[in-house]
This record gives structure tokens, sequence and C-alpha cells, in this order.
């Protein structure tokens, strides 16, 4: 059995056999049919639970199902033993024969060995999306790493994925922005702001030392032109250059974190080219905008409430709490008319199945974004997923450090990544799911110990490196039936469940799967090298017995190449030795 996705092929052996246990199941009655691995492996080493599934449909007892598929399963030559277990799921124990077939497999695959064998389809995934009123600090990051790693993990599970970076543009914030560019402005022309900030109602909001460049670059290339005008004459002006420059340093940081995107959409283009008239029309088409009142907000007296006829787009009819207002009272779009313009466009550019990537902060926002996908969508196949990532709190010897984006004394991403390096951020950030809190201690980020993941990844991948350098050539076809130990079988059970764990990580938008599959068979070669120093059959590299050193070498060439493959999912470069 040549496949790379051991458990898609077993779970077609179970439908077959199946077949002739309880013949003409319905198509969405196998769909449900898993193939899955034990919690347990005293258990076996996959779990399926086709009798229960079946058992309602076909009128039946679901052990009495599950001991006629034991019967016919245990029959077969890639089965060592099937046994019924609990309310009626089937273990099963493969035969080592093949286990061990896997190997060839996976070296003749190389890195490749987990990729999704088919096309998947097309999809956006939009991340990060920071406003361009400074650099980038530590709460952007996870975003960024999660979406990366997202990104890879579909691409490897065989999407054609397009990595998105929102502009938000359009808004207050990049008046702001100018503001506090022209602030700096006046500032390196050695003029007094203190003028223009006493009129403008928050006109130093961003007050980062980062803008004092942008301020010397307006000044040395309009001098004093813009001096003594009106805001009306250089705002724009201003505007557009600070956020050019806000995004070049955006992506310098992005970059030093491996983070590339593909497409830089700007809210700004999407409403001066009429996009957010378009995206609104489709839903007016619909019958789904109308004009009327709202509930006033819960928790809200009635002298807090103003009630006015606004536009309302008809979100209660896709899922949501409330309908939703398109429109401002200024007769401005509102941020989710802009919103549901913006993934009008995605939709428009072929994009069926899109991923946001939010801080957590915004999760009172997803129902109606989702509403407003369906709304749009012109048949079922529409889909929007968000992934929602918590804060990160960074900790320095006990202590937070803190961050205020206004008083630009946040601590920058360029900073951490200097500090420890791109690959711990990422495979750290990537060690919690991205819904759970997480405080990333610096310390513990340089500890050499199993306490720090990625050392302790990235020392199983060096020492498989250091065996390989040591070893012979790698022989695909070498004689494999000396590898019995529990230890190397543990190795191989783990190896097997690659592809696998791509596809169903990549489903279910969480890459943090990846990291812990790393962890854990990482934990198994350590454990193999150290059963090695106590037992020297168990050793990599024998002189007097190749026949057992070949097979240890594929296996160990084996395992070299799922952590690399793994490791450029999470955007880690895998180490070729430690010192």
């Amino acid at each position: 059995m040549s496949e790379e996705n051991l458990y898609a092929a077993l779970r077609g052996i179970v439908l077959a056999e199946f077949a002739a246990v309880v013949p003409g199941l319905a198509p969405e009655v196998l769909a449900r049919i898993e193939v899955t691995p034990t919690k347990d492996t005293s258990h076996g080493d996959m779990a399926c639970n086709a009798a229960m599934i079946a058992a309602k449909p076909a009128g039946k007892n679901p052990r009495e199902l599950a001991a006629a598929l034991v019967e016919r399963l245990a029959a077969r030559p890639e089965i060592a033993k099937a046994e019924a277990a609990g309310p009626g799921f089937v273990n099963l124990t493969l035969a080592p024969a093949l286990l061990l077939a896997q190997l060839p497999v996976i070296l003749a695959a190389g890195e490749a060995y987990g990729r999704g064998q088919a096309v998947r389809g097309k999809i956006n995934i939009e991340y990060v999306s920071a406003n361009p009123t400074g650099p980038l600090h530590v709460g952007h990051c996870r975003g960024a790493v999660v979406g990366d790693a997202l990104a890879n993990l579909l691409g490897k599970a065989g999407y054609e994925v397009c990595k998105e970076y929102y502009v938000n543009d359009a808004g207050a914030q990049v008046i702001a922005l100018a503001r506090s560019a022209y602030v700096r402005y006046l500032e390196a022309l050695k003029l007094s702001p203190a003028a223009y900030i006493e009129t403008v109602q928050g006109g130093m909001q961003y007050g980062g030392a980062y803008l004092i460049p942008i301020g010397e670059a307006l000044a040395t290339q309009y001098g004093d032109a813009f001096a003594e005008t009106a805001e009306a004459h250089w705002l724009p002006v201003f505007r557009d250059f600070a956020v050019s420059k806000m995004l070049e340093l955006i992506k310098e940081d992005l970059a030093a974190l491996g983070v590339v995107h593909d497409v830089f959409s700007s809210e700004l283009a999407l409403v001066e080219n009429g996009g957010v008239a378009r995206g609104l029309q489709s839903l007016r088409d619909k019958g789904l905008i109308y004009r009327g009142i709202l509930e006033p907000p819960k928790g809200k007296t009635p002298d807090d409430w103003e009630p006015r006829e606004q536009e309302l787009f008809r979100a209660t009819e896709f899922g949501d709490d409330v309908d939703r207002p398109i429109g401002k009272s200024d007769g401005s779009f509102t941020y989710f008319a802009n919103d549901i313009a913006y993934h009008a466009d995605k939709m428009a550019r072929g994009f069926n199945a899109m991923i946001d990537v939010w801080g957590a902060d915004h999760g009172g926002y997803v129902k109606r974004m989702q509403a407003a996908v369906k709304a749009l969508a012109t048949d079922d196949s529409a889909r929007l997923d968000i992934v929602l990532c918590q804060i990160v709190r960074v900790m320095k010897d006990g202590q937070p450090y803190r961050m205020s984006k206004r008083a630009g004394t946040f601590v920058e991403l360029r900073d951490l990544i200097e500090e420890i390096g791109a690959d711990a951020v990422r495979f750290l950030i990537l060690m919690r799911k991205s819904d759970a809190q997480m405080d990333f201690d610096l310390n513990a980020a340089v500890a050499q110990t199993r306490d720090n993941p990625v050392f302790y990844v990235q020392y199983a991948h060096a020492r498989c490196r250091s065996v390989l350098r040591a070893a012979p050539p790698v022989n695909a076809a070498a004689d494999l039936t000396s590898l019995v130990a529990p230890e190397e079988l543990a190795m191989l059970r783990r190896l097997i469940t690659w592809p696998r764990l791509v596809e169903q990580a990549a489903e279910s938008r969480e890459p943090h799967r990846v990291a812990f599959f790393l962890y854990e068979l990482a934990g198994d070669f350590h454990a193999l090298w150290n059963a090695g120093r106590e037992n020297s059959s168990l050793r990599f590299l024998q002189e007097d017995r190749p026949a057992e050193s070949a097979a240890r070498i594929a296996l160990v060439a084996a395992t070299a190449i799922v952590l690399r493959s793994g490791l450029a999912v999470l955007g880690v470069t895998p180490v070729e030795e430690m010192r």
C-alpha cells in the first residue's frame, strides 16, 4: 500500500468491507465514517466509527455491526488485529509490514510528503491588516504568525492560497496620522507646532519617534510650501505620503518575521472607485437593505438613545442577532458597509472561500460579517471563516512589557525579533491555540531545555542531520524488518499521521496542531536516541550490523523529512547543527 495518507487508504478498506455488512448506505451516511488515531495506543493504531454511524439508518445494533465488520477486517493482510470496543467502535492494529512499507513512501516523497494530492480550490486569507499608523508591535505579532502559518498549511493541503493585507487607509485614524506627520514636518522646519496642535483636537494622536523621519522627508520634499497653508490643502498629500511610508515600514517588519503578502488591498481605493456603492447595490437588488429604526443597544437608558430611521442590512435573515446599519447620520458609510464591499470585491476576484484573522476584540463582529457573505453569495459554496487571536502579553524577568501606540512607548515587533529571532517568535506563538491568552516569556524563549519547544524540535532535527552526515547514503530499498523495537515503531506510527494531520488542521483552521505534532515527534526521536545509549542494539549506526544500520538510517532520514516539512508549514528554518 503506497498511498501517502494511510488513514485515507484504511478508510477505503473499511468502506469496502462495510459495504458487505450493510449494503446500500446513503452517501451522506458514508461521508460521516471516519478512521482516526486511537487516543490510547494500547487500543491499537486506528479506530473506526462505522458501526455507530450506520446503526440507526440500518436499523441494527451497533455492536452487532461492529462484530461483523471486525470479522471481515481481521482477515485482511493489512490488519494484524481488529476488535470491537465500547458502544460500537472498531479498533485496528496494523500489520508491522504495512507500517514499514510507509518508510520508502516518505523517502520517495521527500518534503512533499503530506501534501494534498488534488487542488482543493482557491482560498483567500487576510491577516495582520494593522492600521498603517505606525510600525508593527507585538500586539500584531500573533495574527501575523497564525495567518501566515495557516496560509502555508492550506497550501500544503492542496489549496491555491492568496495571502492578503487590507490597508485601512480611509478612516479617521489616517487623518490623525496626517496631522501628526504635519506636526513633525513643522518641527523639521524648526517651526513651533504648538499653535497648530491647539487648534486641532487630537492633532498629535501619534506621538512616536517613528514619525520624525517622515516629517523630515516631507520637509525635504516640500520645503516650507505647506507651513502656513490651510489643512484642506496639505492633508491629502500628507495622508498619502505618511501611509505610504508606514506601509514600507510594516512590510519591512513583516519580512523580518518571514511574512510576505501576495496582495495589499486599499480601503480608500475601494471607496473612491465606487466599490462600496456596488457592494451595497447587490444587497439592495436582493431586497436585503431597508429603512428602519433599531432597538436601543442593551444597557442603554432612553436618555442615551436617539432613535432615527436609517438604512439597515437584514443581517438577522442570515444568522446575526440584529439587523445592522450601513450608513451614518452624516451620510457617510459605516465601517461595516466598507467591509461588506471589501468581501464582495474578494468574491468578485473569484474567492468564495475566505478566512479573516482578527484580534479577539473583534469577536462581536463575526456574526454580522458572516451574514453579509452569505447574503452576497450566489450559491451555497461561499464560506467565510474567522480565526480570532487573543492578546499576547510579553514578559521579561517576570515583568510585563507595556505598549501604547499613541504614546510611542510600545514594544515593536522588530525588537522582539532581534532579541530572540524570528524562528523562535513564530514557533512559540504557534504552541498555543490562537484564541487562548498567552504570556510570551522572553527568558524561556532562549532556554536550551525541553521547556523551550523550538529548541527541543530544532535539536531533534540537528541530531537527525548529525546521524545522516556520519552515515552512508540513505538506501530507500533497505531491508526494514529489523525495526521491531517499541520506540522505533512509535516513531513510525507518528510519522504516518503527518498527511492526515495536515488535512485535519487545514480544515479546522488550526496551525497550532502542527507545532504540537512536531513537539511530540521530537519527543519520540529523543526517546529513541536516549534508548540507544542504554541498548546498543537500538543505536542508529552499527558498524558490525550494516543491514540494521541501513534500516535505522532510513528511519532517521524519514524523521528529518517530516520535521522539515512541518517546520516549513510553520515558517521556521530547520537547524542543521546546534552550537
